[in-house]
């Protein structure tokens, strides 16, 4: 008869028990994903530390992914939640070209990503990043500009700056154009920061923005109120795979203390915080998540 090896026998046991535990925190783990921009890191954060606050799961964040790739990897279980857009959803993912209201918007991207994906699409987070048109407040103050029909009367004497993408697409500057009967003296393509840096040298006189950018503080611009709603909604809303949700259902309860937590001052300054004074994406989510009473 062979004779029995107990320290064989102990190292054995001992990485039986590792891998079966290691199995249970991979099972036991979600992942919350973002997309490749500040914004996107800081509602990560957010979602990240919110959960790891108030549930007992291991929380992993993975970042820098574009749309496209953060929607492939929450069908195939790479990511478990995230913040989208309900612009993004309707427009990108589900093809639609026609423009409907918000709450359309978000009823429809509702509705068709439980039915095709098996997502589901919670309560916004009470902010809408969509494009606009932003001008310097002497500007604004000079001509009383507050919406782009304002701007609409005296654009044919002033230069607009946008990107190449909005100065082309369809449901950009060539539409906006017809709808507000907009005729600028000049349009130019100017990428990222740089269009910043054109209107306050006077190069450009109007500029596309995102009405969350944090840089929109850092420049002092108005943002002008698109008065017929040109631009479709794009209100930000965690999205978790239906699977994920029914396995842990204390997810959804956590999730929803972000409903209508947001708007867009809040987020416009928490993006400032990140780009403009560099402050950590993880730090300012904490900082964010404890003023506002949502962790101790």
């Amino acid at each position: 008869m062979k004779k029995f090896n107990v320290s064989i026998f102990i190292v054995l046991l001992t990485l039986t028990m590792s891998l079966l535990s290691g199995c249970s925190s991979k099972e036991d783990s979600i992942v919350v994903g973002a997309k490749d921009y500040t914004e996107q890191d800081v509602l990560g954060n957010i979602v990240a530390v919110l959960l790891e606050e108030n549930t007992d799961l291991k929380i992993e964040y993975k970042h820098e992914m574009p749309s496209n790739i953060i929607f492939a990897a929450v069908q195939s279980g790479d990511v478990d939640v995230y913040i989208d857009y309900t612009g993004t959803i309707y427009g990108n993912y589900l093809n639609y070209s026609d423009i409907k209201t918000a709450d359309e918007v978000y009823d429809i991207s509702l509705k068709e990503l439980k039915e095709g994906y098996n997502l589901l699409l919670l309560d916004p987070l009470g902010f809408n990043n969509t494009y606009c048109l932003a001008v310097k407040p002497d500007m604004a103050e000079k001509y009383n500009l507050e919406t782009y029909s304002d701007l609409a009367e005296i654009s044919s004497d002033f230069i607009f700056g946008g990107s190449f993408e909005i100065l082309n697409r369809n449901d950009g500057i060539p539409e906006l154009k017809k709808a507000y009967n907009l005729t600028f003296k000049e349009e130019l393509a100017i990428e990222g920061v740089l269009r910043y840096s054109a209107i306050e040298n006077n190069e450009t006189q109007v500029t596309e923005a995102f009405s969350t950018d944090g840089m929109l503080i850092e420049f002092d611009l108005v943002v002008l109120e698109d008065d017929k709603n040109f631009f479709p909604p794009y209100h930000a809303a965690p999205v978790i795979r239906e699977e994920t949700a029914k396995k842990y259902p204390e997810l959804l309860t956590v999730l929803d203390r972000l409903t209508n937590a947001i708007d867009e001052d809040t987020m416009r300054d928490l993006n400032y915080k990140v780009d403009v004074l560099k402050q950590n994406p993880r730090d300012v989510a904490v900082e964010f998540l404890k003023a506002s009473g949502l962790i101790g």
